[in-house]
């Protein structure tokens, strides 16, 4: 990647994830139109799969976002390319709303596959704390709102700092996962930061 004219907001995450709110909401609406109990189980049976895909996608995409500022902030006042939410009006309930959604979904999934599917479905730790993670980071930033340059992002007090190496690793996986779209590889990277 090049940084000679500044540092891309996204680095190419954005053509990799599928709206979830809609996505989910699509799923439940056709499970709904079900009367019969083994038709619903059926139907869930079905998508399960590509709703842990979604799910994973999206949190994955979660930690790729911080994972690149923590990257790009290694480049001081640098331009911030392509920022779409550069003077929008911040409102924290809104900033917010997706990633509740998500973790409140996350928790919803835990009943639905235990009703529907009788398994147990069991976020894995780091999943939780990449959104306890996001959640801050978003906070912290006003949405970005006000970011205009590296420096204008803010990374929480409490992430780790990552060694150069690290940093290194990180712009690799990065970019690997950019070319295939799978960001839930990002997952091991997750100590690097939280």
């Amino acid at each position: 990647m090049n940084f000679e004219e500044g540092a891309l907001f996204d680095p190419g995450f954005i053509p990799h994830i599928q709206a979830f709110i809609p996505s989910i909401e699509n799923i439940y609406y056709n499970l709904q139109r079900f009367k019969n109990f083994h038709q619903k189980k059926a139907h869930f049976k079905m998508f399960y799969p590509k709703i842990q895909q979604l799910l994973n996608n999206y949190i994955g995409f979660y930690l790729g976002c911080m994972l690149w500022a923590v990257y790009i902030k290694k480049y001081e006042n640098k331009n911030l390319l392509n920022n779409l939410c550069i003077g929008g009006e911040y409102s924290e309930e809104e900033t917010l709303s997706e990633v509740e959604f998500v973790e409140h979904y996350i928790k919803q999934l835990q009943k639905d596959a235990k009703y529907y599917l009788g398994e147990n479905y069991t976020p894995e730790d780091s999943i939780l704390k990449i959104i306890a993670g996001y959640k801050e980071f978003l906070k912290e930033n006003e949405g970005f709102t006000k970011a205009s340059t590296t420096d204008d992002v803010k990374i929480p007090s409490n992430f780790k700092k990552p060694s150069e190496e690290e940093l290194n690793t990180i712009l690799e996986k990065i970019e690997e996962v950019v070319e295939t779209g799978n960001l839930f590889d990002l997952y091991p990277l997750t100590s690097t930061i939280l």
